[in-house]
């Protein structure tokens, strides 16, 4: 079988095998995703992402021929087909700005309490109802001539093979779907004005497909294989491939973007979820991730091309080295302010961020990496606050799957800030996941339970016990009594801010 795994900094194409027991994986391309700004507009560079795709379909050929292959990517962006099947235009990236104050626009049209009672979504500009909401108010002319909207792994899926289709997983991440009946929304798709005859039917994550295209086979001298809508949306990949029994756990896909929650048989929308604005996204059999989408590794990823276009080459082993020497708890954030959504130069960000809220200002390196991956681990802790408080429910060990695990000082300080062990891997789990589910659709393996089995013979997983309990739980308070007032003033001062934490109760340099 073949993964590809699309991220928001670079791709994978993976080679994965099973003996009936456990799956083997082997990296066969690897390449980076680099947006393109052309006249103001932040695009995916689509056209170089399926030539990567191809590149690794062509070294797949010394492993002989492949049975399957499928597509993951983040969710929420989309391409436009018109009648004929051709792209209409190229992929605009989530971070641009033309999603700017469509939120409070779409409030304008459709009451909040309604919007999220159907679709259940945390509300986040980014989101495709917004998107094309921009394109209803701006663009319509694009709308008309519309024939189909096809999500990004879908997108993908469909130019390798020629079949159409909207898959669930992905499908879930628009903020159009009622989240109870798991299809499109009539009566948020008729408040916004937007086209209900672009949208295909949602079809179950594991839909088989239909052979590669001919003319690519032929090309590059490979045999067809068939493709599959695994689950398309990567952190439901991630989600599938978290190696557990337990009926009831929180889970943390740690990438780009941390994706933190847990797994329910049915959507919880309530007030409180409403308040706390968790989202309800689809998954691998059916099931509801229950989640809240916070920044991750893009703060340290986007700080890392800053220090390099200052000349400064640091890999990010080297960046978590110097942030162990750093003193605890210096300084603090809030990871999803908005200034820290767009590209650019995030330390400086930070360090304006630091001056306004009346704290020490860091300015090494080691000093902003320490700041993120605290303010991060402490961000962990309240939202699995928020979690328990929605369901009911208690969760004795944190699963932590992705690239994110590859940082031991992250997982450390989350066990540390949310007062239970992690057991993080494995590193690979979107690659896994997406594996497993094509296994599914070849009925090679049964259902999640037992993917999940298979995925923790596959690979092993490092257990992070908590450390300094008390001094983490006094950060915890602090952070959550400032958050609050820093999301309430914007801009301020230190006053206004909070009291500084008393930094009298340091931890080791090892969290």
């Amino acid at each position: 079988m073949l993964a590809v795994d699309l991220g928001a900094s670079g791709g994978r194409v993976m080679l994965g095998s099973f003996d009936g027991e456990k799956i083997s994986v082997e990296e066969l391309h690897r390449f980076s995703n680099d947006p393109v700004t052309l006249g103001g507009t932040m695009y995916w560079d689509f056209l170089r992402l399926f030539h990567e795709i191809r590149q690794g379909l062509l070294k797949s050929k010394q492993c002989g021929r492949a049975d399957s292959i499928s597509v993951d990517t983040w969710g929420v962006d989309f391409g436009l087909l018109d009648a004929k099947g051709y792209l209409l235009e190229n992929l605009v990236h989530y971070r641009d700005g033309r999603v700017n104050g469509m939120l409070e626009k779409s409030f304008a049209l459709l009451d909040p309490d309604r919007f999220y009672q159907i679709t259940g979504t945390q509300f986040m500009e980014i989101n495709t109802v917004f998107q094309l909401l921009y394109l209803a108010q701006n663009r319509k002319e694009l709308l008309d001539r519309a024939d189909c909207l096809l999500m990004m792994p879908d997108l993908f899926n469909y130019f390798l093979c020629g079949e159409k289709c909207c898959e669930y997983s992905a499908a879930s991440t628009t903020q159009l779907l009622n989240a109870r009946e798991k299809n499109w929304s009539k009566e948020v798709l008729e408040a916004l004005g937007l086209p209900e005859k672009i949208l295909l039917p949602v079809s179950p994550s594991g839909t088989a497909l239909a052979p590669l295209r001919a003319e690519i086979a032929g090309e590059l001298g490979i045999e067809p294989m068939l493709v599959v809508a695994g689950a398309g949306h990567d952190t439901q990949c991630a989600m599938a491939a978290v190696p557990t029994q337990e009926k009831d756990f929180i889970f943390i896909s740690c990438g780009t973007w941390s994706l933190f929650g847990t797994e329910l048989p049915e959507p919880v929308i309530t007030g409180d979820s409403q308040r706390l604005n968790i989202a309800n996204e689809g998954g691998a059999g059916g099931r509801i991730s229950f989640l809240k989408n916070i920044i991750g590794l893009w703060l340290v990823q986007e700080s890392r091309r800053q220090w390099m276009r200052e000349g400064m080459q640091y890999s990010f082993g080297e960046l978590e080295k110097l942030a162990e020497k750093e003193a605890p708890f210096r300084s603090l954030i809030d990871p999803d302010a908005p200034e820290f959504v767009p590209a650019g130069d995030v330390p400086e960000r930070i360090r304006e961020f630091c001056r306004r809220t009346g704290q020490p200002v860091p300015e090494t390196p080691g000093q902003i990496v320490r700041c993120i991956d605290e303010s991060l681990a402490l961000k962990y802790r309240l939202t699995l606050d928020e979690i328990r408080e929605c369901t009911g429910k208690d969760y004795p060990v944190i699963h932590m799957v992705g690239g994110g695990t590859q940082s031991g000082l992250l997982c450390q300080f989350t066990a540390g800030a949310c007062a239970r062990p992690v057991c993080a891997g494995p590193v690979e789990a979107t690659v896994y996941g997406n594996l497993a589910l094509q296994l599914m659709a070849a009925g090679q393996i049964g259902g999640l339970s037992e993917v999940r089995s298979v995925i923790a013979a596959s690979e092993p997983v490092k257990r992070y016990e908590p450390r300094n309990a008390e001094a983490w739980e006094e950060a915890s308070e602090w952070y959550r009594e400032n958050i609050r007032r820093w999301e309430a003033m914007g801009t301020g001062s230190a006053e206004q801010a909070g009291v500084v934490p008393d930094r009298n109760r340091l931890l080791s340099p090892d969290g």
